[in-house]
């Protein structure tokens, strides 16, 4: 009872000063605590900061000695295991040394230019089939395997030829009425085959199976296949030269040390050499042209073991050998694969590359010969589709010729493509694989090309399509952008199918953006509605919408300028999906947010995004998920935060109105509004300085009445609890009490609300941290909110009590009685002759009861009955299972006392020194704590006024722990 009546008197400035840190001049020199610091070895022992920190910038890091290596001393237990698991694995140093050899090899040529391997799947995805396929297997026989452990060599080498020629004698099976898949499955089996062959050291098994892979691709029976077959097939023969090629180096490697990366043939020992002599004989002795031909150029990197020109000289060699493969499409793809082969083993070599193609443009009629066209009959193909075939192939074969290639090269194949009379395969190829700064600098004689061509093959508008393609990757000469579009766009307008027409329409509106004024882009955007609106035919172009819409915002980030382009929202109304719809929405929102710097009123802006966020908004139903709800909330957000009318405070008030009514079901714009109109109300404040006219607190109360409808209709209780308080504090600042008490009285009536358990991120917590949390908050503030003349003396703090003493806490928590503890700060601070803070222009209570008497006398009750808890709660934690407890919370009171309590009234002093050694009573106390606690009060002794704690400290004994 006696603790508030004797409270300490305070001096806040005093006690600030006191607490203030000794500010002492620092030198650093050339130390900074963010410079990164390199430990480095070091002879001497001592040495101050300054030199380590200028010796370790200037060490280098192949100098610092990682200790975890050398403690495992090589024995990583990670890389024996991994190398126990590998019965394949070599020594780590050849593992090592062919690591980087791949890197290199695949480095040859830069990472500018497209792998082959990144067109894999487009071919598999587009060149498919429902028709039946074959495939011959190779049945394998055990013959290798008995005459292999034969003594005499004569015999071995026998035994070998017998088993190839037993391939040519039907050791082999049939498979007829494969699905796609089917075949896809069976191809994969026989690259496993070829592995396991390989590992078992059946090598002939695994050439025959090569040799037999390599047969499939002579067959052209289901043509509108051939391109994915041929991919499935090569992926085999890639496999097969890796094996040979690194079978060969490891016969190189003398006493475990690998051959540098750049090694000669005069390196490579005599076995290796006639081992690799004798792959390439075998692979001589095939009958059949394609499989011989497809085997040497897979092992074709095999020659660098023999001869240094030995690359140079097969290549020719190899190319001239394909003039005698008979189909066209068989024999451009196996130029294709020359060329694959030849980029990756010597990309320098491109006279043989670009020999390559001349042959092919040599050959190129034979594909409108008789004997093309009677395939075609007789398998139902068209010709255009039949053309789409070649594409894969020629776009490669260009792609490694154009690859680094002079500007006079690219002219010459240009040049023969006309004499050929502008086949439209070729053209198209040309643009897909150059560069596209050569094409966009000659656009007028490509359109010229273009237009000279036969379209019965090959249709235009896919020409028109590559050539849009260049033009959005480089800029073609000024003086020609506007005949450009307009050739270009007489074309595409003119298509019928709706598929085709989005195809190029989407290429060329990125070309429109980047070069022209939205007259233009109008002016496509109403072309694209007009062709897509009949028939809704949109409905199957929604991709090619939203690319267009991209790009259209990608360049026209100005949102002003956006809007005013009249078929933009016509555009957007082509959208009539919902989830698709809605990702244009968002598309369009990020946009806004990452580009607009300034805020904005524009009413054309403000009406176009409310009317796309409404759009997102309203997609939100029952089954939406939290994650799209939170992203949605987050762009309608951004939008809010950058509406500004200036000082158009009620029109901003208006807008905010409007918008609580549009985006009622997302709880995070709700709360967005709740703080922008706080917000608004504090905006106000500063620009009257705090002397709110008639009309400003009439829009302050506003503002306040705004933010107290709102809120009630949040489903969070903490997001509503800290809005109360937020708000309440923005009423009291504005001088709006009465509302100011509603607030405080609206959070205190949800208090006894809160669950036990919430949910935070998606997983049930406790709320009692929380709930602490937001009383200690709510405290700080009730310091400063006056009584009302009708209620009572403290009728928020009495409230407040009430409900705390009425919540349902749980049973093995303390929360309540360091709320308690709490109160009492407050009820402390509530009793100073002058409160530590204020609102400007609001009275609080120590100036409306100046120190009267009978309100201290009601501030001493509350703390009677607070006290009276404390301690019966300390009573109940007296089993020997909560002694601990008991033990931290009598020390927190006792801290408590010694801050707030003025220590020369006797029964206050008794009081402490029994929570002192109830605090210590069981050994639970820290020493250390209670050790550094005596030596603050022993501290404190010295100050002026308070040697009063003198006697205090020699009161408080020390236990042992023992």
């Amino acid at each position: 009872s006696c603790f508030l009546r004797h409270a300490r008197s305070r001096n806040y400035a005093s006690e600030s000063e006191v607490c203030k840190l000794e500010s002492v001049p620092l030198d650093f020199g050339d130390y900074h605590p963010l410079k990164p610091i390199t430990v480095t070895e070091s002879k001497t022992k001592k040495m101050n900061r300054k030199e380590s920190t200028s010796s370790t910038s200037s060490s280098s890091s192949s100098s610092v000695m990682d200790p975890l290596s050398s403690v495992l001393d090589g024995t990583d237990p990670l890389s024996l295991f991994a190398a126990a698991a590998d019965p394949v694995a070599i020594t780590p140093t050849m593992d090592g040394t062919r690591r980087k050899r791949d890197k290199d090899d695949s480095s040859a040529v830069g990472s500018d230019f497209e792998p082959w391997s990144s067109k894999r799947g487009e071919i598999l995805a587009r060149y498919t089939t429902t028709e039946k396929l074959s495939i011959n297997l190779y049945m394998g026989s055990e013959k290798g395997k008995a005459a292999t452990s034969g003594s005499a060599v004569s015999e071995k080498v026998r035994t070998r030829l017998e088993e190839l020629d037993d391939l040519e004698e039907g050791s082999q099976k049939e498979l007829l009425n494969l699905t796609q898949q089917d075949y896809m499955n069976r191809i994969e089996e026989l690259n496993q085959s070829l592995k396991d062959a390989w590992s078992s050291d059946q090598k002939v098994k695994a050439l025959k199976i090569v040799i037999q892979c390599s047969k499939l691709l002579s067959d052209t029976t289901v043509i509108q296949f051939y391109p994915s077959k041929f991919v499935l097939i090569t992926d085999i023969l890639d496999t097969f030269g890796k094996l040979v090629y690194e079978r060969i180096l490891s016969m190189c490697a003398d006493n475990r040390v690998s051959l540098p990366d750049n090694f000669s043939p005069e390196s490579v020992n005599d076995t290796a050499k006639e081992t690799c002599l004798n792959w390439f004989f075998k692979i001589a002795s095939i009958r059949e042209l394609i499989p011989r031909f497809y085997v040497e150029a897979a092992i074709l990197k095999c020659n660098k073991f023999l001869s240094k020109t030995g690359i140079s000289e097969c290549l020719p060699r190899l190319t001239s050998m394909i003039r005698g493969i008979g189909d066209p499409l068989v024999a451009v793809y196996a130029r294709a694969y020359l060329c694959r082969v030849g980029m990756e083993v010597a990309p320098q070599l491109k006279e043989s590359l670009n020999k390559n193609f001349f042959d092919f443009l040599l050959t190129f009629k034979q594909i409108h010969g008789d004997t093309v066209q009677n395939q075609l009959v007789g398998q139902c193909v068209e010709m255009p589709l039949y053309l789409t075939l070649y594409s894969p192939a020629i776009d490669w074969i260009l792609q490694c010729i154009a690859y680094h290639a002079p500007e006079v090269l690219l002219t010459e194949m240009m040049e023969r493509c006309k004499k050929l009379g502008n086949n439209a395969l070729l053209l198209n190829s040309v643009m897909s694989a150059f560069r596209a700064e050569f094409i966009a600098a000659r656009s007028m004689d490509f359109i010229a090309m273009i237009k000279e061509c036969d379209e019965s093959g090959f249709p235009k508008h896919l020409l028109f399509r590559s050539l849009g393609l260049n033009l959005a990757l480089a800029d073609p000469p000024e003086n020609d952008r506007l005949q450009i579009l307009n050739e270009a766009w007489k074309v595409i307008t003119k298509l019928k199918n709706p598929q085709d027409y989005i195809n190029c329409a989407e290429v060329w509106v990125e070309y429109t953006c980047r070069h022209f004024t939205k007259r233009e882009v109008n002016t496509v955007l109403a072309d694209v509605i007009k062709h897509m609106t009949p028939d809704r035919a949109f409905e199957d172009a929604y991709p090619q919408l939203q690319s267009i819409i991209q790009k259209v915002i990608t360049y026209i980030y100005d949102f002003s300028l956006l809007f005013s382009v009249e078929k933009f929202l016509p555009f957007l109304d082509m959208f009539q999906k919902e989830s698709v719809r809605v990702e244009v929405c968002k598309c369009i929102m990020e946009s806004f947010i990452k580009h607009q710097q300034e805020s904005t009123k524009d009413p054309v802006i403000l009406n176009a995004l409310l009317h796309i966020c409404k759009t997102m908004h309203d997609s939100v139903n029952a089954l939406t998920l939290e994650d799209e709800k939170r992203m949605l909330a987050t762009l309608i957000n951004g939008f809010i935060k950058m509406v500004s009318f200036g000082r158009d405070f009620e029109q901003q008030l208006s807008f905010y109105v409007e918008a609580r009514s549009m985006f009622c079901n997302l709880e995070p714009v709700l709360v967005q509004l709740i703080h922008s109109v706080n917000q608004l109300a504090m905006e106000t404040r500063r620009v009257m300085k705090g002397n709110h006219s008639r009309k400003t607190a009439a829009f302050v109360r506003a503002c306040v009445a705004f933010c107290f409808i709102t809120i009630p209709s949040l489903s969070s209780i903490f997001t509503r609890l800290n809005l109360y308080l937020h708000s309440g504090q923005v009423a009291l600042a504005n001088q709006c009490l009465s509302q100011a008490d509603a607030f405080f009285k609206a959070a205190v009536s949800l208090v006894p609300e809160v669950p036990k358990m919430i949910s935070v991120d998606g997983k049930m917590r406790p709320s009692d941290a929380f709930l602490l949390e937001f009383l200690c908050n709510f405290f700080s503030t009730l310091l400063v909110v006056p009584d009302h003349p009708e209620q009572g003396v403290l009728f928020l703090v009495r409230g407040l009590l009430n409900v705390i003493q009425d919540y349902t806490w749980e049973d093995n928590s303390d929360d309540k009685v360091r709320i308690y503890t709490n109160v009492l700060h407050l009820l402390s601070a509530m009793t100073q002759e002058a409160y530590i803070y204020h609102v400007d222009k609001v009275d609080s209570n120590d100036t409306l009861y100046g120190g009267d008497s009978k309100f201290l006398a009601e501030i001493n009750k509350l703390c009677e009955t607070v006290i009276a808890q404390i301690l019966d709660h300390l009573k109940t934690l007296g089993k020997e299972e909560t002694l601990k407890r008991q033990s931290q919370l009598a020390l927190y009171f006792f801290n408590t006392i010694v801050a707030h309590g003025d220590l020369r009234n006797n029964k206050l002093n008794q009081l402490s020194v029994n929570l002192w050694n109830l605090a210590q009573k069981h050994g639970f106390a820290d020493t250390k704590t209670m050790v550094k606690t005596l030596e603050y009060i022993k501290r404190r002794s010295q100050q002026p006024e308070m040697s009063h704690f003198t006697d205090l400290a020699l009161r408080l004994p020390l236990q042992s722990r023992t």
